[in-house]
């Protein structure tokens, strides 16, 4: 079997013993489903001014998480008002 670029790196990672399992995996999946139903239900439209420096450091964060800018954007939203939202 062949693998690419990617999956070389993830199967290094984890033969290094750098992933760790999850707590309560059936919890955490549902609530990880919760806010994926919550983020995708979408029914109201906002506008928001931004620098355009903030705007390319937001893309490009979201190049790195992987998901477009608005659906970033909405899940922060989303974890600040339930009180999840967590800095690093």
């Amino acid at each position: 079997m062949k693998l690419d670029k990617e999956e070389k790196k993830l199967l290094k990672s984890y033969e290094k013993g750098e992933w760790k399992s999850i707590k309560d995996f059936e919890k955490k999946k549902l609530e990880y489903q919760r806010y994926a139903k919550n983020t995708a239900a979408k029914n109201k439209r906002i506008n928001i001014r931004l620098t355009e420096r903030d705007l390319a450091n937001l893309k490009a964060k979201s190049l790195e998480e992987g998901m477009p800018y608005q659906t970033l954007v909405a899940s922060i939203i989303h974890k600040y008002i339930s009180g999840k939202f967590k800095e690093i």
